[in-house]
C-alpha cells in the first residue's frame, strides 16, 4: 500500500470513528474493516458523479449490511456528495441526513434503503436485472445503460435466508455485471461466527454459479483492486469478492463482537488513529485526501457523465434513432399518465369473472402502450395470471423479455422488484397466493420505506379458496398489509374495479400497491366504476329513499352486499351499499366527500369481508368478517359453514333494528 492509500484509509476510518463516538452510537466494526474495500472500490472503479447523483448510467452501490452506514457516509462526503463534515457530526441525529442505517431519497448518494440484513443483496440483484432489461429494450442499449452493480455484505447478510434465494436466483439468470463485496470477519453481534454459521461460503456460491475471488488480507488495497477489476471481466457469472478482514480494525477490541456495535470511546478511538499513523483532530480531512478523490472518483464519474449526455444529445438529434430515444426519455421519465391507454375497454354487461383473470386482460391490455412492463409470480403465473400474452421469457439468453419466472422465491421476488424500481427504466409488478404475503412483508414494507411504486398482484383472496383449506386460505394478511404505512390494498369487486385498479397502481409515484384478487368469478356490477376505485370507496348501489343503515364491504362481499340489499328491501328495509376498495385512498378523501359516501352514523353501518375484522370498527360498529382460520372444502360450501350468504348479512342488519 502506497503512502497516499495509507493516509487516505486512515482518515476513512478515523471519520468513521469520530463520527460514531460523536453520536455515541453506531456500528464502527465493519465500518473499520471494510474502509480499504470501499477506498478501493470508490477510488479506482465505481463511476458516478456528485454532479448529477441520479444520472441513469452510473454504477449502483448498495450497502447491505446498513449498519456500517457510517463508512458510507464517509465515502460519499470525501466523494464530494451532499454530506458535510457538520452532517457528519449529526450522525444519527432527529431529522439529518445520515440516519443510523442509509436511506434512500433522504440522503444524497444512496442508492437504496438498507438495513435489514439481506435485502441490500436482493436489492442488487433486483437492479443488476434492470440494468440488463433497460439495455435489452433500446437498439442503441449499450450507449444509454451499460453499467455495474456493487453490493457489500457480511456474515450476517448470508445467515438470512433471503440471501440465498437471491444468489440462487443471480447466478440462474448469469447476472455477471453484479459484484458482491463480502466481508468475511467471522464475528456477529453476538460473538464468534462459528457460534451459528460453519457451512463453505466459496462452495455454496460456486454451486449457485458464481464466481469466486478471495483476498486474504481486507487490508491489501492491490489485492482487492485485482479482484473486482477481474470480477469485471467475467462474461458468464456474477462474482463474490471474498474480503477476509478483521473487525474494528486497530481497535484494542478487534477481532471481537465487542466493537461490532459499540463505539470505541475517546481513548481507544485515539489509539485506533494513531495506529493507522494518523495524528489529528477529530473530524480532520487532509487536503492531499481531498485532492485525491476529486482526482480518481471525481475525475473519472465526470467525465463518463459529461460524455454520456453527449451521446443522449447526438441520439436526440439523429433521425434514426430521435424517436427511439424520445421514447427512453419518456418511459424514464414521471409522466405515467402519458402513456396509459386513454380509455377502459368495454365491459359486457352480466358477464362474470374473477378478478385474477380480470386483472391478466388488463395486464396485457396495459403492455400494448407500456413497452417497460416486467414482471412476473413466485412459481404461479398461472393461476395468478401475471403472464404477458405479448411477451417473451426474461433469462439468461434473452434479455429482451417480459415475463420473470421468479421461481418460489416470494421473498428475493418481491425485494429484487425493489432494486428494479431503485434502477429506474422500468415499470413492474410481482406476484403470489395473497396468503404468502407474508413472506414478502419485509421486503414490501421497504418498499413503502423507500416510497417506491412497486405492485404486488395477490390472488385467492379470502377462504374461497376452497379446498386447499386454512394453510392457503388468508385471513389477517388485509389487516397486515392495511396496517403498513404508505401502502395501498386494493381488493377490488368486479372486471370493472380491476382495471381501475390497475390504472391507480401504475398511474402512483411514490405508494406500493397490492391488488388483492378473488379467484371465483364475480358478477360485472351495474354500479361499479374504476375511476370511482381512485377515490377509496363510493356507492355502488343507491338505496331506494332514505338510507336506514349502509353496508360496506370490499371484493367479492360487494355482490353479496347488493344480494342482502334486495332481502332487506324486501322486509321494508332501504340500505345503501358502499364499495370500498381501498381504505387508505378513501382516508385521503376530504370530510365532504367521506361524509357524502358513508352518510350515517357507524352504528348503523356495517362492514362486510371475508377477512379479519381488524381496523373496519373505525367505518362501522357492526363487522361481519372471519377472525378465525378457514377449512378445507368446496368453496361454496366453506362461504356457508361461515355465513357469508345474502339472507345471513341481511339477517345481522335486521337484528340492528
Amino acid at each position: 500500500m502506497n503512502k497516499n492509500d495509507q493516509l487516505a484509509i486512515a482518515t476513512i476510518r478515523s471519520l468513521c470513528i469520530d463520527t460514531i463516538n460523536k453520536a455515541n452510537s453506531g456500528h464502527p466494526g465493519m465500518a473499520l474493516g471494510s474502509a480499504p474495500a470501499l477506498y478501493t472500490l470508490f477510488t479506482r472503479h465505481l463511476v458516478a458523479t456528485p454532479l448529477n447523483s441520479r444520472w441513469f448510467n452510473r454504477d449502483r452501490f448498495v450497502l447491505s449490511s446498513g449498519h456500517a452506514s457510517a463508512l458510507l457516509y464517509t465515502m460519499l462526503h470525501l466523494c464530494g456528495y451532499k454530506i458535510s463534515l457538520d452532517d457528519m457530526k449529526q450522525f444519527r441525529q432527529i431529522d439529518s441526513l445520515t440516519p443510523g442505517h442509509p436511506e434512500f431519497g433522504w440522503t444524497d448518494g444512496v442508492d437504496a434503503t438498507s438495513g435489514p440484513l439481506g435485502q441490500g443483496i436482493s436489492q442488487a440483484v433486483g437492479m443488476a436485472m434492470a440494468e440488463r432489461m433497460v439495455n435489452g429494450l433500446y437498439s442503441f442499449g449499450d450507449e444509454i445503460c451499460n453499467h455495474y452493480t456493487y453490493a457489500l455484505c457480511g456474515d450476517g447478510c448470508l445467515e438470512e435466508g433471503i440471501s440465498q434465494e437471491s444468489i440462487s436466483l443471480a447466478g440462474h439468470l448469469k447476472l455477471n455485471k453484479l459484484i458482491l463485496l463480502y466481508d468475511a470477519n467471522q464475528v456477529t453481534l453476538d460473538g464468534a461466527l462459528d457460534l451459528s454459521f460453519s457451512e463453505q461460503v466459496k462452495n455454496r456460491f460456486l454451486a449457485s454459479e458464481w464466481d469466486v475471488i478471495e483476498v486474504a488480507d481486507g487490508n491489501d488495497v492491490e489485492a482487492i483492486d485485482t479482484a473486482i477489476s477481474k470480477a469485471k471481466k467475467s462474461k458468464e457469472k456474477p462474482t463474490l469478492v471474498m474480503i477476509h478482514t478483521i473487525i474494528g480494525f486497530g481497535s484494542a477490541k478487534q477481532g471481537t463482537n465487542k466493537v461490532h456495535g459499540n463505539p470505541l470511546g475517546a481513548e481507544d478511538g485515539k489509539a485506533a488513529k494513531l495506529s493507522y499513523g494518523f495524528d489529528h483532530e477529530d473530524f480532520f480531512v487532509p487536503e492531499e485526501v481531498r485532492d485525491l478523490f476529486k482526482n480518481t472518483f471525481g475525475a473519472r464519474g465526470e467525465k463518463a457523465y459529461k460524455e454520456y449526455e453527449e451521446k443522449l444529445a447526438k441520439l436526440a438529434a439523429d433521425k434514426k434513432t430521435k424517436d427511439e430515444y424520445n421514447r427512453f426519455a419518456y418511459l424514464n421519465g414521471v409522466d405515467v399518465d402519458s402513456y396509459l391507454p386513454g380509455v377502459y375497454p368495454d365491459f359486457e354487461n352480466g358477464s362474470s369473472k374473477s378478478t385474477r383473470v380480470a386483472s391478466g386482460q388488463a395486464l396485457n391490455y396495459l403492455m400494448l402502450s407500456m413497452p417497460n412492463l416486467f414482471g412476473g409470480s413466485a412459481d404461479v403465473a398461472g393461476s395468478v395470471m401475471t403472464k404477458l400474452e405479448n411477451g417473451t421469457n426474461f433469462d439468461a439468453n434473452n434479455r429482451k423479455g417480459h415475463n420473470i419466472n421468479w421461481g418460489i422465491r416470494e421473498f428475493a421476488m418481491a425485494s429484487a422488484q425493489n432494486g428494479m424500481l431503485l434502477h429506474g427504466g422500468v415499470r413492474s409488478y410481482v406476484g403470489a397466493f395473497f396468503v404468502f404475503s407474508d413472506y414478502m412483508k419485509p421486503a414490501i414494507r421497504m418498499a413503502a420505506l423507500s416510497h417506491l411504486p412497486a405492485i404486488y398482484l395477490l390472488s385467492h383472496d379470502s377462504i374461497a379458496v376452497g379446498e386447499d383449506g386454512p394453510t392457503h386460505q388468508p385471513i389477517e394478511q388485509a389487516a397486515m398489509l392495511r396496517s403498513i404505512p404508505n401502502v395501498d390494498l386494493i381488493r377490488p369487486a368486479d372486471e370493472r374495479e380491476t382495471y381501475g385498479a390497475w390504472f391507480a397502481a401504475l398511474q402512483s409515484k411514490n405508494h406500493p400497491t397490492a391488488i388483492i384478487l378473488s379467484r371465483q368469478n364475480l358478477p360485472l356490477l351495474q354500479g361499479s366504476n374504476g375511476e370511482e376505485l381512485k377515490k377509496g370507496a363510493y356507492v355502488v348501489s343507491k338505496e331506494q329513499k332514505n338510507a336506514q343503515f349502509v353496508l360496506i364491504a370490499s371484493g367479492s362481499e360487494v355482490s353479496l352486499a347488493v344480494q342482502a340489499q334486495a332481502l332487506l328491501l324486501e322486509k321494508g328495509i332501504d340500505v345503501r351499499v358502499v364499495s370500498m376498495p381501498c381504505w387508505s385512498y378513501f382516508d385521503r378523501q376530504d370530510n365532504e366527500y367521506r361524509a357524502s359516501v358513508i352518510n350515517l352514523p357507524r352504528e348503523k353501518c356495517v362492514s362486510i369481508e371475508m377477512l379479519s375484522t381488524f381496523g373496519w370498527s373505525k367505518y362501522a360498529a357492526t363487522n361481519i368478517g372471519l377472525d378465525s382460520f378457514g377449512a378445507s372444502a368446496p368453496a361454496k360450501d366453506v362461504i356457508k359453514k361461515f355465513n357469508f350468504t345474502p339472507e345471513y348479512v341481511a339477517g345481522q342488519v335486521e337484528n340492528l333494528k
